[in-house]
């Protein structure tokens, strides 16, 4: 193959792969619609990014920067158009942030021209990860995500490392502000900027942690105000979605995006993850909280709401379903952002009043098996009256 013929093929099939329609799939459950395709890959990346398009200094036309990985994307409703903060993971396990776009949200996504160069702050991160996207009311957008650098107390331990909440704020994702990280007495992982105040003060959903991975004593899903985003310390934190021995979230469990108001209350969605005999198994769950008091949670219901299925189990972390996006959409659409076993971006479609309805009215987990069994006999016997 000629260096044209190569170029014409390189180029051919990926205008084909971003033009390709999505189609939504039938769903028994009828809580959301998934997508027969993933909406970003690592072959979505832009040309420019990977190939060096100069005859002379790459005459086979060889990749030479490489892209592994698309996944745990934030996602806002941006100057008309559905955007997503994509993490992308390069061959060289290096994460960045990159901004990509598209007219209908579930398909057609086009990466803008270049990746985020996100301003450093304190000691350089080896590695920055998992944009939580927050239009707060203060006027600006913020970008909460993880700042992962290696733990210099074990210096011949190259696998020690710290988690800590790095903050940025942006007018146009393009340009961004670094403030200071998030000070706080344990690490933390999975921080969500609530976007209203609350008591005239910020609001953070935090996930206390012991470790860079391990949440320890951590109890879960936290809650912090702070006086000044641009200097964040945590003093004083609240559990308000606590892990349960045997649940869906018995490991750990960490807010996605922020959440959404409606007039029930505030709805989240978060992960949950519990072990099983092939390691670590991550689901996606709702549950709710008051409007006047986001803190107080008003119900949970049991179980997961989006579980790995299919081609979404296997990848470079298998059995994992993340999200750490979701927009709701101008004609009423509710879509939301997952990643698959850490490789790919996929959509989800339902409505805010379908999810409501559905954490409003489905049992919470009772933590036993008879407490299991008595809420299914009950709704058989309900449905027994029904058909007399």
């Amino acid at each position: 193959m000629t260096y044209q013929d190569r170029k014409t093929y390189i180029e051919t099939t990926y205008q084909r792969l971003l033009n390709r329609p999505n189609e939504p799939l039938p769903s028994m459950h009828g809580l959301f619609q998934r997508y027969r395709y993933p909406i970003l890959t690592a072959e979505h990346i832009p040309l420019s990014w990977r190939y060096d398009f100069s005859e002379k200094d790459n005459p086979y036309l060889l990749e030479r920067i490489g892209a592994n990985a698309v996944l745990n994307a934030g996602a806002i409703f941006f100057d008309g158009k559905y955007v997503l903060v994509c993490r992308v993971e390069g061959k060289d396990r290096k994460s960045y942030f990159a901004v990509a776009e598209s007219e209908t949200g579930v398909d057609k996504f086009r990466f803008w021209t270049r990746p985020i160069t996100m301003p450093e702050y304190g000691e350089p991160a080896t590695n920055i990860y998992d944009m939580r996207l927050t239009q707060h009311e203060d006027g600006w957008i913020y970008g909460l995500f993880c700042v992962e650098r290696h733990d210099n107390r074990y210096p011949d331990d190259l696998s020690a490392a710290t988690a800590t909440c790095g903050i940025a704020r942006t007018k146009d994702l393009i340009t961004w502000q670094r403030l200071p990280d998030l000070k706080s007495i344990s690490q933390q992982r999975n921080v969500v900027l609530h976007p209203e105040f609350v008591q005239g003060k910020y609001a953070l959903y935090t996930r206390p942690q012991d470790g860079f991975i391990d949440a320890g004593n951590g109890g879960g899903i936290g809650w912090a105000l702070v006086d000044d985003i641009t200097h964040a310390v945590i003093t004083e934190e609240c559990i308000i979605d606590a892990r349960y021995y045997h649940t869906i979230k018995e490991v750990k469990n960490g807010e996605g995006p922020a959440p959404i108001k409606t007039d029930k209350g505030w709805l989240h969605l978060a992960h949950g993850v519990r072990a099983c005999a092939s390691g670590l198994r991550y689901v996606l769950y709702c549950y709710m909280t008051a409007l006047d008091e986001p803190w107080r949670p008003i119900a949970q219901p049991a179980g997961y709401l989006i579980a790995p299925q299919g081609e979404e189990y296997i990848g470079d972390v298998m059995n994992v379903c993340f999200s750490n996006g979701w927009i709701v959409a101008p004609d009423g659409r509710l879509l939301i952002y997952y990643a698959s076993s850490d490789t790919r971006v996929h959509v989800a479609e339902t409505t805010v009043d379908k999810l409501v309805d559905y954490c409003l009215h489905t049992p919470a987990d009772g933590l036993t098996t008879s407490a299991s069994v008595r809420e299914i006999n009950q709704l058989i016997a309900k449905n027994a009256r029904l058909t007399i």
